[in-house]
């Protein structure tokens, strides 16, 4: 793996944070590296083992804080601490570095598309003191791609110096395609990347912003859905979650709620008919229990419904309705054999997105928040700044988005799922 972040040259301005009211910075050096592989067993024999870059303040600067811009856009859906992260930003920017000029584009990547016609917020410390009380964006948020050629341009006619760019993977697709237009134009800019996806689904990180907000949530919908279950005979709660690809919230809110039978995600395939498939096993646990509850990440069993053929706003492919799906095929199989139960449908996927952010994940994204104002004041560009085993490092977007995140079959969240639940480890 290419780790290697680029860099816009040697700092040439001493860092404000040396003077910081006699509190003594840590200033990181460029030799400092977190280690790919954390386990001894696993680590390479060789002299120099893969590592990422090591987040914190520089000593040097690339930009001088008086005379630097800086604007922020946040994109894709809604996810809790998108407030938290602009706050943050607003808030390094400002007190900690002196930069005054920072502005938020509307909703994503159409507000750097001059046509809209969405002028941008100045964005103050005061002005987003308490915005991250409140759910959402207050830039708004849009799908889908964009011109790069004119988003550069913007950037260009308001001399932005510094792009913070907030999304998911086709999000930092976009800021990497935006960083290289901008070094084929020969522009200093830099454009750093902040990981927002509630799946938890993007490469080489910890864990995405939000995604123990979103969880947390989905736990109350578990425990409801047990109570709906438990309200009539052989009731059945049906819980649909989110995870296009990866079914990271399934299996925590199945941990951390209980009282889950079954949990249906993308990377485990299953069948519905057969002796083995999943109807079978869910006449078997409401004729032992007269009750159950199935937990169904978004993306998972797309097999088993005809392909849409058609993409969303941002080139994904559009998944069927697995949770509508699950509710017809089962409330038909026990129709059918004259077998009285009630399936009650819950999907709270928008209440989930459009909550703030919980205490864990406020820290996580001021944190965020702090380590992306201190890479790019050095300089760093085209990257990516997150948590990995425990430290914030940088990682090159390039590398983050060749692939997604997901839970593995084999390891240990999914053999805690199927411990919790005691649903068989193949549903065929």
């Amino acid at each position: 793996m290419e780790t290697s972040i680029q860099n816009l040259g040697p700092g040439q301005f001493v860092s404000p944070l040396r003077h910081s009211g006699g509190v003594e910075v840590k200033f990181r050096q460029e030799n400092e590296r977190v280690l790919f592989e954390h386990l001894t067993a696993n680590l390479s024999t060789s002299d120099n083992p893969t590592s990422f870059e090591l987040a914190g303040p520089r000593e040097y600067l690339a930009f001088d804080p008086a005379k630097t811009t800086a604007a922020i856009v946040t994109c894709g859906g809604l996810c809790p601490g998108l407030n938290d992260i602009i706050r943050g930003i607003v808030t390094q920017c400002h007190t900690r570095y002196g930069v005054t000029r920072t502005y938020g584009f509307r909703y994503g990547y159409q507000g750097l598309i001059a046509r809209y016609g969405f002028t941008p917020m100045v964005l103050r410390p005061e002005s987003v003191a308490q915005i991250h009380n409140f759910g959402g964006s207050i830039l708004g948020t849009s799908r889908g791609q964009q011109d790069i050629g004119e988003m550069v341009d913007l950037l260009e006619e308001m001399k932005v110096d510094i792009f913070f760019v907030v999304g998911g993977d086709g999000t930092l697709r976009g800021a990497a395609a935006i960083s290289a237009e901008c070094q084929k134009r020969g522009l200093r800019k830099a454009i750093v990347g902040i990981p927002k996806t509630i799946d938890n689904d993007i490469m080489f990180l910890d864990k995405s912003f939000g995604f123990e907000t979103a969880f947390a949530m989905a736990v109350q919908s578990v425990r409801s859905a047990y109570i709906e279950s438990t309200g009539s005979l052989n009731g059945i709660g049906l819980l649909k979650l989110m995870g296009r690809d990866s079914g990271f919230i399934a299996c925590y809110a199945a941990l951390a709620g209980s009282n889950v039978d079954f949990v249906l995600i993308p990377e485990v395939d299953f069948q519905l008919e057969g002796s083995g498939g999943l109807l079978e096993a869910l006449h078997y646990r409401i004729a032992k229990r007269k009750g159950a509850v199935v937990v169904v990440a978004e993306g998972a069993g797309q097999h088993l419904m005809p392909a849409s053929g058609s993409k969303d706003a941002s080139g994904n492919i559009v998944y069927g309705d697995i949770g509508l799906f699950l509710r017809d095929k089962i409330s038909a199989s026990f129709a059918s054999r004259r077998i009285p139960a009630t399936v009650k449908y819950i999907d709270p996927s928008y209440i989930i997105r459009s909550v703030p952010a919980n205490p864990q994940d406020n820290v996580y994204c001021s944190q965020l928040a702090q380590h992306a104002v201190h890479a790019a004041m050095a300089g760093k560009t085209s990257m990516l700044v997150g948590r990995w085993h425990g430290a914030f490092v940088h990682l090159p977007l390039e590398m983050v988005t060749n692939g997604r995140r997901k839970v593995d079959p084999q390891g240990e969240l999914w053999n805690s799922v199927l411990e919790s639940t005691g649903q068989p480890s193949r549903l065929y």
